[in-house]
């Protein structure tokens, strides 16, 4: 005869194939009783939002940097933040995501942020 416990994992082996093999059987059954796949497209409105940074020139080292990777609502939903956090954010940007922010852009991104969405 065969020792038992020398058989189980082919004996495992083999109830997995089977079940999966039953389970592809079952769904090429289920796919043959079916109507032809029919594909429809669908539409989706996404909310506008500001293409720019509001602020004419004083916005315009922000919209050259930071609208590579945020849009402009995304920035200016966030809370009210420190000059300092702010600071400390475009750093980050530049620091840890790699922005490609030019260095001598960084004082007027920091201050249009302070000014536009700092805490007064």
């Amino acid at each position: 005869m065969f020792q038992t416990g020398r058989h189980i994992p082919v004996f495992l082996a083999a109830g997995v194939l089977l079940a999966a093999f039953g389970g592809v059987a079952q769904v090429i059954a289920q796919t043959q009783t079916r109507s032809p796949l029919t594909m429809k497209s669908e539409g989706l409105d996404l909310p506008t939002g500001d293409q720019t940074f509001p602020g004419g020139a004083q916005a315009d080292a922000t919209n050259n940097n930071c609208l590579t990777c945020h849009s402009a609502d995304m920035v200016l939903n966030q809370p009210a933040l420190p000059r300092a956090v702010w600071e400390a954010e475009v750093h980050k940007m530049i620091s840890i995501y790699r922005a490609p922010v030019a260095a001598e852009d960084v004082p007027a991104i920091v201050s249009y942020l302070d000014n536009t969405k700092g805490q007064k």
